[in-house]
């Protein structure tokens, strides 16, 4: 019985080693720095670190004029009317993440510029090949969100 039972054991453990990531290839905590295309393709965020802490500001729109005016777009949604003027291009977005060691970026928020609103956010990626990025924006609990997925702008 013994002779069953350790193989048995030894195989669990290693698959769920294994399944946990150890044999997987390792994040860091710089590998979302950079451009980022929304997954719409209409708009790209630089992902920039501070300290330990990590931001993204919009970049490049794919319309980044207003089509009745001409000029740069702006917040308009922003529920702060001091800061309905300020341009889209060079907004920061994304506040305030923090990585955790394994595969997430946690503890942030990001603004959505459509609606004027903040949500609580986290960010990771999809699989270890780091060619998609899981963003995740919430209220309250993860399970009230939104979830859209960006991928690596080419340098």
């Amino acid at each position: 019985m013994k002779r069953i039972i350790m193989p048995l054991f030894a195989t669990l453990a290693l698959t769920l080693w294994a399944g946990n990531g150890l044999f997987a290839q390792a994040f860091q905590s710089d590998d979302i720095v950079g451009n980022w295309l929304n997954e719409e393709g209409t708009g790209q965020v630089e992902i920039f670190k501070v300290g330990t802490t990590y931001y993204g500001k919009i970049v490049w729109l794919q319309t980044p004029n207003d089509s009745i005016t001409g000029l740069p777009r702006t917040d308009k949604e922003n529920p702060d009317p001091a800061q309905q003027k300020r341009p889209l291009i060079g907004l920061v977005n994304l506040k305030g993440f923090v990585f955790d060691g394994d595969n997430e970026w946690k503890e942030g928020t990001i603004y959505d510029p459509k609606n004027g609103k903040t949500y609580s956010c986290y960010m990771k990626f999809v699989d270890d090949t780091k060619s998609t990025l899981k963003i995740r924006g919430f209220i309250g609990i993860s399970l009230l969100g939104r979830t859209t997925y960006w991928t690596p702008v080419e340098k």
